[in-house]
């Protein structure tokens, strides 16, 4: 007989889910913290369940020591599309994980980061004066005379979209050209780390693929004849010395860094900005105290973290909390979950606090090796971003009740969030 406790699970087809996840969150975590979906993986919600699993060196990421991976049945049988994203450091255990890793961090060392921040400052301040210029972002004029505007914005199609895919673009000293159309594959390719794909879906996302490989192909010929102090010319040098890097690896890492590198950014900017318009004492405290954006950044991340899971793959029965989970086996840390979990962040874990001291203890970014290796250049994103929003439009409100999510379990995000200026 299946008990009332048994018939709850993480459903992301229950109504309301999207734009509220962590109600559903909080029954798990109290009901049954470590279960098994009736969609085949295991699912963790507590916060220390979460750490220590993502910590734990001997699990996997890499798909082919899973017992079943339904999402192969969705690709065309021996079509080597299917094997490209598991060449990105995502996917990949040591040591070719360590290997890859070791050569791309080295761009995001927090030095590194601090020399990009003139240029973000510099991107966002254009950004806002371009909606402060035109009230609307459609160039349509109807500012006030003192130039104050009196429009709206979209914060994700005029800021938090166009900002981190800028600077990912600089980092690597991506052409300009086709900026846009790389814009368009980067978000349909992000589609592949959901684990929820209909057959609808893949014509598109093959049609991204191929695309995306053949610009950055094209791309790295380019950047072969004409070399300059980048991101993309220093893996190119690291490849062509023949036994660090391959030319399919390169290739792999370069499309993960514009997906990677701005996806998570945008939902980070949009989710942050919709917490602190929906939380009004909170947002006046940041602009009566700029210099709390660092701490409130964490807290945002913490809040509504643009990363809901990670996923890992058992390599032996492991036990958690009484229960067997056989090799092979999917399992999902609930990142969003563990980060609501009072039993770490206290009984005010629902609640924003931009002060909260324990903040920087979210596991928004994973953990152990797998750790985010954007991480330093996201805050940053965020902080520059956020921070110059809220002081140049301080009059700035939700111009809709009901936000445009975008339907997402891992990267949960908005589509659209229009704002009033004025």
């Amino acid at each position: 007989m299946t008990t009332a406790h048994e018939q709850v699970f993480l459903n992301p087809f229950e109504p309301g889910f999207f734009d509220d996840p962590y109600r559903q969150y909080r029954q798990l975590r109290e009901l049954r913290p470590v279960h098994q979906s009736p969609f085949g993986p295991w699912t963790l919600t507590r916060y220390d369940d979460v750490s220590k699993l993502l910590r734990d060196p001997s699990l996997s990421v890499e798909d082919r020591n899973a017992s079943e991976d339904r999402r192969a049945e969705l690709f065309p049988d021996g079509d080597e599309r299917r094997e490209r994203g598991s060449l990105a450091i995502l996917n990949l255990d040591p040591p070719d994980h360590t290997r890859l890793r070791r050569l791309v961090s080295k761009a995001f060392t927090p030095r590194r980061v601090e020399v990009l921040v003139p240029l973000m400052q510099t991107l966002v301040d254009d950004m806002l004066d371009a909606v402060a210029s035109n009230g609307q972002p459609n160039g349509q004029p109807n500012g006030q005379p003192n130039g104050q505007p009196n429009g709206q914005m979209d914060v994700i199609a005029d800021l938090a979209f166009p900002l981190p895919f800028a600077v990912i673009s600089e980092m690597l000293g991506m052409p300009e050209a086709d900026r846009d159309q790389l814009r368009g594959w980067s978000h349909t390719l992000v589609k592949t780390l959901e684990p929820l794909l209909t057959p609808d879906e893949i014509p598109g996302l093959l049609a991204a693929s191929d695309a995306m490989v053949e610009h950055v192909t094209a791309a790295i010929e380019w950047k072969r004849s004409t070399p300059a102090d980048d991101l993309l010319s220093a893996m190119i040098a690291v490849e062509e010395e023949g036994d660090r890097m391959s030319t399919p690896e390169l290739i792999a890492q370069v499309i993960l860094l514009f997906i990677a590198g701005h996806e998570t950014t945008v939902n980070l900017i949009g989710n942050g900005t919709l917490a602190l318009l929906r939380h009004p004492a909170q947002l006046a405290a940041l602009q009566a105290d700029p210099d709390l954006i660092g701490n409130a950044v964490e807290e945002l991340l913490r809040f509504d973290s643009p990363v809901q899971f990670s996923r890992r793959i058992a390599l032996q029965d492991i036990d958690i909390d009484g229960q067997r989970i056989e090799q092979g086996s999917f399992i999902f840390t609930m990142l969003g979950a563990a980060n609501h979990d009072p039993a770490h962040f206290g009984p005010s874990a629902d609640e924003l606090d931009l002060r909260r001291p324990d903040a920087p203890h979210h596991v928004s970014f994973g953990g152990g090796i797998h750790h985010c290796l954007g991480a330093v250049l996201a805050r940053m994103e965020a902080r520059v971003a956020i921070g110059s929003l809220v002081r140049r439009f301080p009059g700035a409100a939700l111009a809709t009740s009901e936000p445009a999510w975008n339907g997402r379990l891992v990267l949960r995000g908005l589509d659209a969030l229009p704002i009033t200026l004025a």
